[in-house]
């Protein structure tokens, strides 16, 4: 009993540290208000503008591929070209695609992406060769992208003689289901914070979409890695290997507008794609290329977070089961509880920052959202476990297929959430592609 409760304790005060630790990570860019104004791009000074290669992957995106397109052809920079990447067997989306080139030939270009097995980076490797701007920046199909964005984005890299611009992103959707709403905020945690802490320290993890790669760059680094689940993580680990320079900016009025997975299988699906990618992106081992002990160490647990998640949700139950109802000293008791506390104090965090959500981006946020942040807290957590164990698992059996997330336009009302909105999604949604 005594070595049992000696191991109870040290993994109560692992968890315990490792969930403080990335509360405070997550929390970085609130720290002090000079570090909150430092996220946001820096205003454009007008001075020469680059060029953009814009890369459109869409497989199965008929329904929100059109809208996608519009939204960046009313950009206000002044040269930038949108290449589509569509497959040869989704004649669907191609029609769309095609109808879009001819509509404004100068600026949309299509591109067939032949391969058998199909995937992203594939689809993205596919259109390298085809872009002719000075910087390529990769995009959803469903993505609402903000007209400025590329004018600000211009002005990052001359400013800051970056290598990589990465912008923010925000699923926006958190009334559609209580799922929803956790994943909402997971981005804005993620895209509005910590990505700024790991562009300070030198590891970045790209995200997948509003980044933005000098072309000599990304065409010397050879891409996208085609067999790799989380390509946007293996690009950023690779690029911060080699010292190349990493800016993130994100500033609420220009964030990329996404939305949320349309089911929970959906959700358990994508999860589990990152997941495993992350750890195909670890047993790689480009991170240990990094030239400090602090930045590997940062990078080897940012890419393990997964399924420290997983077990973390497996140990907090089971150490209170043990504190409750088995006969072992106060002091281990109460150590076994330190999980439990790092994971109350972070519902208050993520009770504030919904709260500094909704008043970012003008939504109304009632207390049933707050309620159902809350009580969803741990049945999502139970998700993220079962998407980390599933991702061991099918990397254990070699299944490295891509496993699609289909997008509806959910995300296409800006309006929804906001007083006195009261109209129907698929009403949007027919107004936008109508």
């Amino acid at each position: 009993m005594l070595l049992t409760s000696v191991f109870i304790a040290a993994v109560s005060l692992a968890l315990f540290w490792m969930a403080a630790f990335t509360l405070w990570w997550q929390m970085h860019a609130w720290r002090t208000p000079e570090t909150l104004a430092a996220t946001k791009f820096a205003p454009p000074d007008g001075g020469r503008q680059g060029s953009f290669s814009l890369l459109l992957p869409a497989r199965h995106e008929q329904a929100v591929l059109e809208h996608t397109v519009e939204r960046l052809l009313q950009s206000s920079h002044t040269d930038f070209e949108i290449i589509v990447i569509v497959g040869h067997d989704d004649p669907e989306t191609a029609e769309v695609a095609e109808r879009a080139a001819a509509r404004d030939p100068g600026r949309v270009r299509v591109v067939v992406d032949t391969h058998q097995a199909k995937n992203k980076p594939k689809a993205l490797n596919t259109a390298l060769p085809h872009c002719t701007g000075d910087f390529v920046g990769v995009f959803d199909a469903e993505d609402q992208v903000h007209p400025e964005l590329l004018t600000h984005v211009d002005h990052a890299f001359r400013s800051t003689g970056a290598d990589v611009v990465q912008g923010g992103v925000q699923l926006i959707n958190f009334h559609s289901s209580w799922y929803s709403l956790r994943n909402c905020l997971e981005y804005f945690f993620w895209f509005r914070s910590r990505l700024h802490l790991h562009a300070q320290k030198g590891f970045i993890p790209l995200g997948g979409n509003t980044v933005f790669v000098r072309t000599e760059v990304l065409r010397a680094a050879g891409g996208w890695d085609p067999n790799c689940l989380a390509e946007d993580c293996d690009l950023g680990v690779r690029l911060s290997s080699i010292g190349k320079k990493v800016v993130v900016a994100y500033d609420s009025d220009m964030v990329t507008r996404e939305e949320t997975p349309g089911s929970l299988m959906s959700l358990l699906k994508q999860r589990t794609r990152w997941n495993q990618g992350f750890l195909q992106v670890y047993r790689k081992k480009d991170w240990k290329q990094l030239p400090t002990p602090g930045q590997r160490m940062l990078a080897r647990y940012t890419l393990m977070t997964p399924f420290l998640q997983a077990f973390t949700g497996l140990i907090i139950p089971l150490n209170v089961g043990i504190a409750l109802f088995l006969d072992v000293p106060v002091t281990i008791a109460f150590i076994t509880f330190l999980p439990l506390v790092t994971a109350l104090v972070t519902f208050v965090f993520e009770v504030v920052g919904l709260h500094d959500f909704g008043k970012q981006y003008g939504l109304r946020v009632r207390l049933t959202h707050y309620l159902k942040l809350i009580v969803g807290g741990p049945f999502y957590q139970v998700l993220l476990a079962g998407a980390a164990i599933r991702a061991v698992w099918r990397e254990q059996r070699g299944h490295s297929d891509w496993e699609l997330t289909s997008h509806v336009g959910a995300h296409l009302a800006p309006d929804t959430g906001r007083a006195g909105d009261t109209r129907d999604i698929r009403d949007i949604r027919e107004d936008v592609h109508a």
